[in-house]
């Protein structure tokens, strides 16, 4: 079963920027649409960006012109590059191909007022 670790995150003041790393057990990112997840206390996990095999990105409105996701097929790594970070940012955040089932732990980001 492949596996998917998350890290990167941390504590960091509002306006600032931290890059979010997710490291796959396999060369499989390249190959499926790959999602970054966020998760904040007391609300439901949502869906952050995407980068499909083709290369073409999407973004949730709240992070639009902020974040960017990448990948490095080589690296087997999909990243998130997070600027001008606002604390509504705060949450874990998760990545995985959009149709596996499984999660990973994670990465805590808090962002500071």
């Amino acid at each position: 079963q492949v596996q998917f670790v998350e890290s990167g995150g941390g504590l960091v003041q509002s306006g600032g920027s931290l890059r979010l790393v997710c490291t796959a057990s396999a060369r499989i990112v390249g190959f499926y649409v790959m999602g970054w997840y966020r998760q904040a206390p007391g609300k439901q996990r949502e869906l952050v960006a995407t980068l499909t095999s083709g290369g073409t990105t999407n973004y949730t409105d709240s992070v639009k012109g902020r974040f960017t996701i990448s990948r490095d097929n080589a690296k087997n790594t999909v990243y998130l590059q997070m600027n001008s970070l606002k604390p509504e940012d705060t949450a874990v955040y998760y990545c995985k191909p959009t149709t596996f089932p499984s999660w990973g732990q994670g990465t805590q980001v808090t962002v500071s007022s």
